[in-house]
């Protein structure tokens, strides 16, 4: 077993074990050479020693490296490292087959029809690269965490000996073609095989043979004639069980020749769900169902009691992602093709070699006949009649084949009934693909398609779509007191943009979040900005709190932010103030503070409960020494040495700091005021300064008074 952080080959450090099976243990790593993640599998030690099987492991996992295909779990490298043999995968995220239909029961027939399409596409390519699987299964069949499915463990069972075989027969028995069960020759067909008892389980949710023993299962594939699965399912589409019975022939001739021509048929199947055009071939003589003599039955169970002497847990292994499982029955190699008597390979090509002979015979025996009785005429009239009239049928042959050809109409804002009833006369088939959130197209509707509009495709083609779940409605969290860059990161998992401003706070960590904007709770949408105002930490400059009662909300903030304050807006209800104005503040005005301190201001909302706690005294007791604001609203008059400059107010209470007022200003006069004192000071002094070469001269001094406003 490898260890965290072992590197196998300088290249692949192991982060994690995910599986383990009866031949491998299955490893998540890192390639630092193309920096990414992958799937190392590395054979147990126990399997080391035996070097035929490793000449071959390694034959087969290079020809499965080969095989590029969207719908294979890819194969990037193999090799070995001191002893460790590996094979470098793509790294997959998802589910078994196996498992989903475990989860689901059985599954809807788009679904399993688009699931038998994808693993049929993958095994085209196999077998167009001459690679046979021998072990298609559930089990070997990945649904990733993006819907896309995937076939997995090519080529490895075909490197199992007879000596190497592990315990779990029984689960690979179950897909098992007739001849693989009879240790006969198998190929492409026997791929077609196991998908048939694939999609069999599927959409019934079950095996079509199943039993105690590895043995009796085998039998019933050779024997016994499965229950349609519509037995299990009445609504099941009548050429999708079709498709299914032909793939699951016993007789390989009556079986699909190629995976193409089960494609083709699957996608007309979505199309046209009852029609009947999956050719079945009459059953022939020598194709029929044969009941096995004693004699072959125990000569099966002898070779399957011979090849389950080796377990290397002594039970059952669990099935993983990348588990190969190495559970063939045989090795089906060549040379173990000849044991007990004539193989069937042989007895196969014995067979086709007596038909290719008649054949010969009986063409031979019809062309003296012919000839003789003047019905073929070489060199004739007639032979050139017929050259010309196939010469004249070549256009419409052309032109026949160009009908098959459908255009690609545009989906995209329909609804599905408005889809399925434009292609309804097309020859072209629609199932759904996934569902995004989108700002263009409401809930409903088709937003893409796989295939662009305008575009040529064969009729039978299927249009997978994506739906439109609307606009993505998202939440801003609390990410209040957070580290920056969490914060950040939480936001843009959410697909949300992010902009930092800094402010000072002697409250909230330098590096953290002090306010977010839009608040928190507030809903956006996807690709939206919010606003993080970032601590600076607190700051060493003083700054005077100045009184911002009587004036709008977002003067006040301005205010107070613009002296380093950070601000909480809190809202209630006063008679004092107009609506939507500042009635109380947390620190009262002419107080002295560290910038970065925080204040909450309270803005009158007349739909708002009183909040009594913002007129409470600083230590959260009421004296009772006042119950509302105080207020001036005195005129000051223009002094007579005024030269029309720009003017600073102080306000100097008994007891209280100065106040700035105005700063920087040019009055008209008279001017009024409308200033907050200090609660339960009835009166003061306002002194005008004006700006003269830069400093600020006394020019007059006003006596003011307040008067308390409930």
């Amino acid at each position: 077993m490898l260890k965290e952080g072992m590197i196998l080959a300088e290249r692949y450090e192991i982060i994690s074990k995910v599986g383990t099976g009866g031949m491998a243990d299955v490893y998540k790593a890192r390639d630092h050479k193309l920096n990414r993640l992958v799937a190392v599998k590395v054979l147990k030690p126990e399997f080391r020693d035996d070097k035929t099987f490793i000449a071959k492991f390694q034959k087969e996992a290079q020809a499965a490296a080969g095989l590029a295909h969207p719908n294979i779990v890819n194969v990037y490298d193999v090799g070995d490292d001191a002893g460790v043999n590996f094979i470098v995968m793509e790294l997959v995220e998802g589910i078994t087959l196996k498992d989903y239909i475990k989860k689901k029961g059985k599954l809807s027939v788009k679904e399993a029809t688009s699931i038998a399409i994808q693993v049929s596409l993958g095994l085209e390519a196999a077998h167009n690269s001459n690679i046979v699987h021998r072990d298609v299964k559930p089990q070997n069949i990945i649904i990733s965490t993006d819907g896309k499915v995937k076939l997995s463990d090519f080529g490895i069972a075909r490197a199992v000996t007879s000596n190497t075989i592990t315990s779990n027969v029984m689960v690979s028995v179950h897909y098992s073609s007739p001849e693989q069960v009879r240790g006969g020759y198998s190929d492409k067909k026997s791929d077609i095989y196991s998908l048939g008892i694939t999609m069999y389980e599927m959409v019934t949710g079950r095996v079509p043979f199943d039993g105690d023993t590895s043995v009796a299962i085998a039998i019933k594939h050779l024997q016994e004639e499965m229950v349609p699965p519509s037995r299990y399912t009445p609504d099941l589409p009548f050429s999708l069980e079709q498709i299914i019975l032909k793939c699951t022939q016993k007789s390989v001739d009556r079986r699909y020749n190629s995976l193409s021509e089960v494609i083709e048929d699957l996608k007309r199947s979505l199309v046209d769900p009852q029609g009947d055009f999956v050719a079945l071939a009459p059953l022939s003589d020598h194709a029929q169902t044969v009941r096995m003599s004693e004699d072959e039955m125990n000569a099966i169970k002898e070779s399957r009691t011979s090849q389950n002497t080796y377990t290397p847990t002594g039970q059952q292994e669990q099935q993983v992602l990348y588990d190969d499982d190495m559970e063939d029955e045989e090795d089906y190699d060549d040379e173990e093709d000849d044991e007990d008597g004539i193989s069937s390979k042989l007895e196969k090509a014995m067979t086709i070699g007596g038909f290719i002979i008649g054949a010969i015979i009986i063409c031979i025996l019809v062309y003296f006949i012919g000839t003789a009785a003047g019905v073929f005429r070489f060199g004739s009239n007639k032979d050139k009649k017929e050259e010309q009239q196939v010469e004249e049928q070549q256009p419409t042959e052309e032109a026949e084949e160009t009908e098959d050809m459908v255009t690609v109409p545009d989906l995209r804002g329909k609804t599905v009934a408005e889809a399925e009833a434009e292609l309804k006369d097309t020859g072209l088939g629609l199932v759904k693909g996934a569902e995004e959130a989108s700002d263009e197209y409401p809930a409903g509707q088709i937003m893409a398609q796989n295939y662009e509009p305008g575009e040529q495709v064969e009729k039978h083609t299927t249009i997978e779509y994506t739906l439109s779940t609307g606009n993505a409605a998202l939440t801003v969290p609390n990410v209040v007191n957070m580290p920056q860059a969490d914060a950040e990161a939480q936001l843009l998992d959410m697909g949300l943009q992010t902009s930092i401003q800094n402010n000072y706070s002697a409250d909230v960590a330098a590096g953290n979040v002090i306010s977010v904007s839009p608040e928190v709770g507030t809903e956006v949408n996807a690709g939206d900005t919010i606003t993080l105002v970032i601590s600076l930490g607190a700051s060493d400059e003083e700054v005077t709190v100045p009184s911002v009662r009587g004036i709008s909300e977002a003067d006040a903030k301005s205010t107070l932010e613009n002296l380093g304050l950070v601000v909480t807006v809190e809202t209630g209800s006063s008679n004092s103030v107009g609506e939507g104005e500042v009635y109380d503040q947390s620190i009262s005005s002419g107080t002295t503070v560290n910038a970065g301190a925080s204040i909450t201001i309270y803005v009158n909302n007349p739909g708002s409960t009183p909040d009594e706690t913002a007129r409470l005294d600083p230590d959260g007791t009421d004296s009772g020494s006042h119950s509302g604001s105080w207020v001036c609203t005195d005129s000051l008059g223009q002094p007579g040495n005024y030269e029309g400059g720009a003017v600073q107010l102080v306000l100097e209470q008994d007891g209280q700091s100065a106040v700035t007022i105005v700063e920087g200003q040019q009055l008209t006069f008279p001017y009024t005021l409308n200033v907050s004192g200090a609660d339960g000071v009835s009166d003061g002094t306002v002194v005008l300064y004006e700006m003269v070469n830069g400093d600020y001269v006394e020019r007059a001094t006003y006596p003011v008074t307040f008067s308390q406003t409930e």
